[in-house]
């Protein structure tokens, strides 16, 4: 196995990769984010996942023997991109958008190595409870929805809004492990 390098500053994806057994360093990479207009969600995260693994990679390519694994998670909801909230207005504005729906959580996920590079997305639906102006209100007070994707975290206070999804949970936290470990088995 070469050498996994985690393009990536998310706690939660470092938790994940740690939890799943895999020794790795973190070296996150600094792209900009910006859906393109009119961009297809799956497609904007595997971009952005591909292109954060590569800028890494490159930034590191005199070593050698390495695996860059690069992971963008975003929220989409009737087609719209739901990335993390620029304040606490626009936490509030897209919890009031996912309150009573199912929305989907994408993931797209990038290995790059010197020989290839593979990239691919998970999708998990998620069903959330019809919320109050007042629970919106209190969630964001907290600050968790802040640095989110769609302004909240399943692992976090939001759980006792979701009593459903279907697909991969790991996905929906911010790195779908099932999908990665496929990825790196094929670099072993």
């Amino acid at each position: 196995m070469p050498r996994l390098i985690l393009a990536s500053a998310s706690p939660r994806r470092r938790e994940l990769l740690a939890q799943a057994g895999y020794s790795f360093e973190v070296y996150p990479a600094n792209i900009p984010e910006d859906a393109r207009p009119g961009e297809d969600p799956i497609a904007y995260v595997i971009r952005l996942a591909r292109e954060k693994a590569q800028a890494v990679f490159a930034e590191l390519a005199s070593e050698p023997g390495i695996a860059v694994l690069g992971a963008d998670t975003t929220v989409t909801l009737d087609g719209q991109i739901l990335g993390k909230p620029a304040d606490a207005a626009d936490a509030a504005r897209m919890l009031g958008l996912l309150s009573g729906r199912t929305h989907c959580v994408i993931t797209g996920v990038a290995l790059v190595t010197a020989k290839a590079v593979e990239a691919a997305a998970e999708v998990t639906a998620v069903r959330f409870v019809t919320l109050s102006h007042a629970e919106i209100e209190a969630y964001v007070a907290t600050g968790e929805p802040m640095d989110k994707a769609g302004a909240y975290a399943i692992q976090g206070r939001a759980a006792r809004w979701i009593p459903r999804i279907e697909g991969c949970y790991f996905n929906v936290v911010g790195l779908p492990l099932a999908l990665v470990s496929n990825l790196l088995e094929g670099v072993r």
